[in-house]
């Protein structure tokens, strides 16, 4: 008797390699975030005008942004190829250590990017139209 072992597309497989070279560059992008936010903290401290407040609080954002997306891809990376395609292998993938690992990082970086985007970005007051 002849099994079947269904292979997965090859869309699938391109993702999958995708997903592994931009997860490779994770923790050099962790590690981007980290002294943008030390810039933020610096400037803070010193007492730095609103707009570089601004500016920092901004650069924080979107190296926060490229983490999450590299944590991203390294976690549907770690699930396997076949979890692509589909929910039940997802699943069974989030199950594993290195899985529940990935989420964990996942669910993290997005909390921290959500709060400093609720409040970390100072905002710059527009210029009041005059009412006459």
């Amino acid at each position: 008797m002849a099994f079947f072992r269904p292979r997965v597309s090859r869309e699938a497989e391109v993702r999958y390699h995708a997903d592994l070279e931009v997860g490779r560059s994770f923790g050099a992008l962790l590690g981007k975030a980290r002294e943008a936010e030390r810039e933020l903290r610096a400037k803070q401290a010193a007492g730095a005008s609103l707009e570089e407040l601004r500016e920092a609080g901004l650069v924080l954002d979107r190296a926060l942004t490229e983490a999450l997306r590299a944590a991203e891809a390294a976690q549907r990376a770690t699930l396997g190829v076949k979890s692509y395609d589909d929910r039940i292998a997802r699943r069974k993938g989030r199950a594993t250590p290195e899985g529940a690992m990935w989420t964990a990082e996942v669910s993290r970086l997005r909390t921290l990017r959500e709060a400093h985007r609720l409040t970390g970005i100072p905002r710059v007051p527009r210029a009041s139209a005059v009412i006459r």
